[in-house]
């Protein structure tokens, strides 16, 4: 072949693969807008849609609970589809979610569009970066899961860019003092902020078509030839035949320990090959979550207030929170291949373990004077079983008349519950005056319907709890630290989002589809992930209610503790598969070899 022949052949090679990374890049995108979309819609959805706080919540949920429902067909569908078309299909569920939702007119179409955008998201956080493991080469697979990573966050904060875009135009027409007006700019705001999230999908859909199907899902199909054709898109012709032998005497290996009958036997999970790589998948992925990274980010502007600063200085914490968080996965993107997967797995733990410390070190400091008045606040339930309070620093004064706090400005976070559900408000100060007073009613803690609460609870007694009374568990006031000490807490937190971004966001990806043997990837990968929501949606569930019960201080140590785990595992189990094929990463642990 002439170099001019080869040039071309390099150049449209890497044409290819920068069309995949852009492809599972659009993936990512669209995972981040799924999971960011509601919050910018969410208050004009609410102001528009006549719909009571319980159908509110499960709106929002509605994209969790489709999530979880699809990431436990994902790897089944991933095995029986192909790579290629599930992506095309998930990017669609997404694409028909979006007119559903905003021309919606009531609450069954709502929570059908949202169900379906979960459903997407599952869908997507388990092929995608499958397919990327499974058709990237080597050098470049780490780069390209991390691109998927980045462009989540990218999806995120467009998310977030959008609603902000929204909130200023809604604040225009406010000002006009036209009340019908505002209110059919905020009807067509939710729907807008919806609509401006279809092209990222309609571009997903049009591209996975374009892609090449994943070599080794044709190769373990039986299509030797389709699957060395899917290589030669984006290898050389020497790379590609080293990859596709390597296949082949994977499949030589496995046919030798068919039984004498000659059929082939599907291998369980539980054996013994399976079990190491399988296992630090599912560790490295609950670790992940158990860091608390998703219900710190969530909960940031609130964490902020309570260390210390002012709402202002708290949304400008935020802010700066997650543009850390894009601007740091860049940063991982570009490192992943270089410094390998171990290593910035290792270092993103570590800095994780001392960033949490530090904030529960800080907030250590005024929460050991908190103070309960639970009886107090029970005194004041009304025989509605409701609860209006406004916190100021009067009413902190008479509820703290048995035993005082030095300081002027408290913070006040009650714990109750009807029955077997519970709940926490949010964090109320006393110098805030033009704040709301705290409210507490049974439609804001309790579920609307069995679905919810299930999901919520599933051992309570939905029934019993929406007659039963309210019960004031906790009512604590804690003196709000200075505005030096909450900056401490912001930068400490900065240090969290960005030992994460550059280690474990990234690398968590890769965990999930490099250590899987190709025979059991894809169903592997679906418990995995499956694992990763349940770990995130316990720690969201009882974050609060830790929080009001224990306090920050005891919340954040905990999560460095988890993360110790993290640790651990990273630095001294965690192999390390930069550079190595699948073929040779399913090698090592069969004890081939060491990589």
């Amino acid at each position: 072949m002439s170099e001019s022949c080869i040039a071309a052949a390099v150049t449209t090679r890497t044409a290819y693969n920068r069309f995949l990374l852009l492809v599972a890049g659009l993936g990512g995108l669209l995972y981040g807008v799924d999971v960011g979309i509601i919050a910018g819609a969410l208050p004009y959805l609410e102001a528009t849609s006549g719909l009571n706080a319980g159908q509110l919540s499960f709106i929002v949920a509605a994209v969790l609970l489709g999530s979880v429902i699809s990431t436990l067909f994902a790897g089944m569908l991933a095995d029986w589809m192909g790579r290629k078309k599930l992506m095309a299909c998930s990017g669609m569920l997404f694409v028909i979610s979006i007119p559903i939702i905003a021309l919606a007119h009531g609450y069954g179409p709502l929570v059908f569009g949202r169900l379906l955008q979960g459903i997407s998201a599952g869908l997507i956080g388990v092929v995608v970066p499958l397919y990327l493991a499974e058709c990237l080469g080597a050098s470049s697979r780490g780069k390209g899961t991390g691109i998927f990573q980045w462009l989540l966050t990218l999806g995120i904060l467009a998310a977030a860019i959008i609603g902000l875009y929204f909130s200023h135009r809604v604040d225009e027409v406010a000002k006009l003092g036209d009340a019908d007006k505002l209110y059919a700019f905020k009807d067509t705001a939710w729907r807008s902020i919806f609509w401006f999230s279809l092209p990222s999908g309609i571009l997903f859909v049009i591209g996975s078509f374009m892609v090449a199907e994943s070599p080794r899902w044709l190769f373990r199909r039986g299509r030797k030839e389709a699957a060395l054709a899917a290589l030669l898109r984006s290898r050389m012709d020497d790379q590609a035949q080293i990859e596709l032998e390597e296949m082949e005497e994977t499949a030589a290996a496995e046919k030798a320990r068919t039984p004498a009958t000659g059929r082939i036997t599907k291998e369980s999970l539980l054996h013994r090959k399976y079990v190491v790589p399988f296992v630090l998948a599912c560790v490295i992925l609950a670790c992940n979550q158990a860091t608390g990274v998703n219900s710190i980010i969530a909960y940031n502007a609130t964490i902020l207030i309570q260390a210390g600063l002012n709402d202002r200085q708290a949304h400008l914490g935020y802010v700066i929170f997650t543009l850390v968080n894009f601007l740091m996965t860049i940063g991982g993107v570009m490192l992943v291949d270089r410094k390998g997967r171990k290593f910035l797995l290792s270092l993103g733990s570590a800095g994780i373990i001392l960033s949490l410390v530090c904030v529960g070190g800080l907030f250590h400091q005024t929460e050991k004077l908190r103070v309960d008045v639970k009886d107090a606040v029970q005194a004041m339930v009304t025989t509605n079983q409701t609860l209006a309070l406004t916190f100021n620093e009067a009413t902190a004064g008479n509820l703290l008349a048995a035993k005082p706090i030095n300081g002027q400005k408290m913070s006040l976070i009650i714990i109750y519950s009807y029955g077997d559900f519970r709940a926490a408000t949010a964090v109320a100060r006393s110098d805030e005056t033009a704040a709301k007073p705290v409210e507490i009613a049974r439609d804001n803690c309790v579920p609307p319907n069995k679905v919810v609460a299930f999901f919520s609870n599933p051992f309570a007694n939905l029934a019993e709890a929406r007659t039963a009374p309210l019960k004031i568990e906790n009512a604590l006031i804690t003196p709000v630290p200075g505005e030096h000490s909450g900056w401490l807490v912001a930068i400490c937190l900065l240090m969290f989002m960005a030992f994460f971004a550059v280690g474990p966001g990234v690398c968590v990806w890769l965990a999930l589809s490099e250590l899987m043997p190709t025979r059991i990837r894809s169903n592997g990968m679906s418990i995995a992930l499956l694992i990763n929501q349940a770990v995130s949606t316990s720690i969201a569930a009882t974050f609060l209610p830790t929080v009001g019960k224990y306090g920050y201080s005891t919340l954040f140590f905990v999560l460095a503790g988890f993360t110790v785990i993290y640790f651990v595992t990273a630095a001294f189990f965690l192999p390390e598969t930069k550079g190595k094929t699948l073929e040779e990463i399913e090698e090592h642990f069969e004890g081939g070899k060491r990589i």
